[in-house]
């Protein structure tokens, strides 16, 4: 069980070194407020994210971060901007760093040079912190393999995003692919939320004709007369337009076989987003950025940030509220959204951080803006995944 609250602290400066002193002089502010009230607590765990500024000197800030806290394992990785408590920095040089006070022998960390395995040296993984390269071959594999070494098959976490290196850290710095992260053990508590971006524009479909990424037929008619129709389009415009019309356009996908899986108005967590990439106009089929079966049900939508902006409030209140029910704290968060989601896209800077707040109330947080998101055991598009570490709330001693 974690028995004291994270400390994070955030900076942004062109200069990585001169971000890198400023947060860590808040950073031991905040830890020094953390343990006031704690004894013989120690911060073993370090989460860090910076965007893709600083990629080239990723090497050299994790040797700073060791050089500065000895012991302390560190995982992150880049992003095109990264999330604190209340704040965000997107598109600008930037990092934040936050330090989680976790028994040695409640996670590990893992990589490529490092695999996480089902019984490691006692140690048996519950949940993880995945960071990933959406270059790695079978990505989309690979993350089912990882969540089956887990207990409860629960990942959380999201791609790296950079314009120059996509790199990770795992107590090293990988570029190249692959999967990273600390995966945590029974004992430390998280609670894990999934807010989509997203919203339909028209009536659930079942795909009953597919070719890897190419839907043919939805509902035994040619896809693109479908997605005509739904856009309320008339079915004889000519191809400049409807590609036009289909850039703004993105698919939600439910592999599952149930018949109750689609609301009329809104995504479950259950959805995944993708883009549709191409469409052939005389044999009105679309292509889709992943591939799919016969019977996969499929809306089209597109990006409402009204509709997210309320989905991420009530993400962040299921989360509120259960951590009250099993009269727990909030120790610490991280939160990874889609850099779809990032800057302007809410119409205010830290628009998604600031509603956090409001919610859960001032939780120490890091996070990053990604080009995918990981839950469960899926990638994710245009969403946001909330995570809580969980403490145990002192008798008589309300939530922050």
């Amino acid at each position: 069980m974690i028995r004291a609250r994270f400390a994070s602290a955030h900076a942004a400066n062109p200069d990585w070194h001169v971000a890198l002193a400023e947060a860590f002089e808040a950073l031991m502010h905040d830890l020094h407020g953390a343990i006031a009230h704690a004894i013989d607590i120690e911060y073993t765990l370090g989460l860090c994210y910076f965007s893709d500024h600083y990629a080239a000197d990723a090497e050299e800030l994790l040797a700073e971060l060791q050089r500065r806290l000895p012991g302390v394992h560190w995982v992150g990785t880049v992003g095109v901007g990264v999330a604190a408590s209340g704040a965000e920095h997107f598109d600008e040089p930037a990092l934040v760093l936050m330090l989680a006070p976790l028994p040695r022998n409640s996670f590990r960390v893992f990589s490529g040079r490092q695999p996480l395995r089902m019984d490691s040296e006692g140690f048996h993984a519950h949940t993880a912190l995945v960071h990933a390269d959406g270059r790695t071959p079978d990505l989309q594999e690979l993350l089912p393999e990882l969540a089956a070494r887990t207990a409860s098959g629960y990942l959380f976490g999201g791609l790296s995003a950079s314009r120059r290196r996509a790199v990770q850290i795992a107590d090293a710095v990988f570029d190249g692919g692959g999967l990273s992260g600390a995966a945590f053990a029974e004992e430390i508590t998280v609670i894990s939320r999934v807010t989509q971006g997203c919203q339909p524009i028209g009536p659930r479909r079942r795909v009953s004709r597919a070719q890897d990424n190419l839907v043919v037929t939805l509902d035994g008619r040619p896809a693109l007369a479908c997605a005509l129709e739904d856009l309320d389009l008339p079915q004889d415009m000519a191809a400049e337009p409807i590609a036009r019309a289909l850039s703004s356009t993105l698919v939600g996908l439910h592999r599952r076989a149930d018949d109750d899986i689609v609301a009329p108005a809104a995504f479950g967590a259950d959805m995944l987003v993708r883009n549709i990439i191409g469409m052939d106009p005389r044999a009105r089929v679309l292509a889709i950025a992943d591939e799919l079966e016969t019977g996969t049900w499929l809306a089209f939508c597109r990006r409402d940030p009204q509709a997210a902006m309320a989905d991420l409030r009530r993400a962040a209140r299921e989360i509120r509220d259960q951590l009250l029910d099993c009269e727990q704290l909030a120790a610490g968060a991280v939160y990874v959204s889609c850099s779809g989601r990032g800057g302007p896209h809410f119409g205010a800077p830290a628009a998604e951080l600031l509603a956090i707040r409001d919610v859960l109330g001032n939780v120490p947080l890091a996070g990053f803006f990604a080009a995918g998101e990981i839950a469960h055991s899926r990638l994710y598009g245009y969403t946001g995944v909330l995570t809580v570490f969980a403490m145990a709330r002192p008798p008589g001693q309300f939530p922050r």
